[in-house]
């Protein structure tokens, strides 16, 4: 019983470190609820600490600028996404093109209604927010990359690092793309890429080496 206990004190989180986490959740919330109505170009710092309920600087203490404060906040929505597609992946591991049409579907599906997304691809006044997903987008582009990578050499053993890592790029901006320039519906967006690249993932996950084009 004590055991259990101490492991539990141990595993508890700083109330400091808890609540500085709500702080920021909270702002990123509030600032995702701006962009349902407004474009990014006319949302301020204070009005985002407003919409949170606290003090500008608060807000610019916690972020440091407004360029700090917009690529926080693609990064958490981008491990959203990440999340998700993970969940997307190894629910059908035992089907490999079932799981590339299953993560498109469900990122896809979330970069509709996500509210960020949603003033870049039909909104004004959102380039700086498009060049963390695009031309500076090297830290998203990366680090999704490589969350995906571990996915699938996690699951699929029989895959080469270095092919896993080539094609997790591959999806990562194949995915970008797709949410920022939408064409049709999500499911049939999904079923395409899973058409085409289905085979070759089939085949890198059987243990083959893919042939040469």
């Amino acid at each position: 019983m004590t055991s259990t206990a101490g492991a539990a004190d141990h595993e508890r989180v700083p109330y400091s470190v808890a609540a500085r986490e709500l702080l920021r959740n909270t702002l990123l919330d509030a600032a995702c609820d701006e962009l349902r109505s407004r474009r990014w170009a006319d949302v301020t710092m204070a009005d985002i600490a407003l919409a949170a309920g606290v003090s500008r600087q608060t807000l610019y203490k916690e972020f440091g600028s407004r360029d700090e404060f917009a690529q926080v906040l693609v990064m958490r929505e981008a491990e959203r996404f990440l999340a998700a597609v993970e969940g997307a992946v190894s629910a059908n591991s035992e089907r490999p093109a079932r799981a590339i049409e299953a993560a498109f579907d469900v990122f896809l599906q979330a970069a509709a209604e996500n509210a960020l997304v949603h003033t870049i691809v039909h909104g004004d006044g959102a380039e700086e927010l498009l060049t963390l997903f695009t031309t500076h987008g090297k830290p998203l582009v990366e680090s999704a990359s490589e969350r995906l990578s571990a996915v699938i050499v996690a699951g699929w053993p029989l895959v080469a690092s270095a092919d896993a890592e080539i094609l997790s790029e591959c999806l990562v901006r194949l995915a970008i793309s797709y949410a920022a320039l939408p064409k049709g519906p999500a499911s049939m967006s999904a079923a395409s890429v899973a058409r085409l690249l289905g085979p070759y993932v089939e085949q890198l996950v059987s243990g083959a080496r893919p042939r040469s084009v």
